[in-house]
């Protein structure tokens, strides 16, 4: 995996930085392809409950693709056809991940930073935070697996606003239109990334995998099957069901154990 994607640990939390600041964490076809690693290898990994994302160097969430190498990745349909497969991996993962994720966005998120904050569950941003998708200036457009997940967050009106219009645009508006869940203050950022990642991650985890499965599965057109309506009753034969029935019944804290 690319040094420019980097994950620690820390209890039942799980941190992945993009970590390219002397770039403002822009994205090159190497971040895109260890950003899909990092989330599938989270992803199976029963040790963690939540997964906070983020970028170095605290000015940039990301800055969108690294212009600079479109040369040699992006030049022609076929070369860009390999670098958004890349890409689409990358979203995927992070959008299919098992556990909850959340965007810890500091500075600008914009371009391809935007697109990998809106694979996120939650997104927590600074008040500075700036947001947007300018690349009608690069004469190029946006692939769909890219936009098919902002239009999940923001809706068809305001995709067509941020890509049409090309400007970008500060944390209130992003509020206002659904893609970031709370502003705080700029210096306040990471500390409430990780209460809402520690909240996130007290709670019984099968039941938050599962919430997520069902919550992604019903922005999908086909009818919901008998064998899917069924899997929604699995949480009740978990422990950590009756752990949660047994804590509340005593008024206290429950210990969930993830089976």
């Amino acid at each position: 995996m690319t040094d420019k994607i980097r994950i620690e640990r820390g209890g039942f939390i799980a941190t992945v930085t993009l970590n390219n600041p002397h770039k403002l964490n822009a994205l090159d076809k190497e971040m895109w392809h260890g950003l899909g690693e990092a989330l599938e290898l989270l992803s199976s990994d029963d040790t963690i409950r939540c997964v906070v994302l983020r970028g170095a160097g605290g000015k940039a969430f990301a800055a969108g693709a690294d212009i600079s190498r479109f040369a040699e990745e992006r030049s022609t349909p076929e070369l860009a056809k390999e670098y958004h497969h890349t890409i689409d991996r990358a979203m995927n993962d992070i959008y299919e991940c098992r556990h909850p994720t959340v965007a810890l966005i500091e500075g600008v998120c914009v371009g391809g930073g935007m697109e990998v904050a809106s694979c996120c569950d939650m997104r927590i941003c600074g008040e500075s935070s700036r947001f947007g998708v300018p690349i009608k200036w690069l004469g190029v457009t946006m692939h769909y697996g890219e936009l098919a997940r902002v239009m999940e967050v923001v809706g068809p009106v305001i995709a067509r606003e941020i890509l049409l219009e090309g400007e970008l645009f500060g944390a209130e508006r992003a509020k206002e239109v659904g893609f970031v869940n709370r502003i705080v203050a700029d210096a306040d950022v990471e500390a409430e990334a990780y209460a809402t990642a520690d909240r996130i991650s007290r709670g019984a985890p099968i039941a938050a995998q599962l919430n997520k499965k069902f919550i992604r599965r019903l922005t999908q057109p086909e009818p919901i099957t008998q064998a899917e309506h069924d899997e929604t009753y699995i949480s009740v034969e978990t422990e950590d069901f009756k752990t949660g029935i047994e804590s509340f019944l005593a008024k206290k804290r429950p210990d969930f154990k993830g089976r």
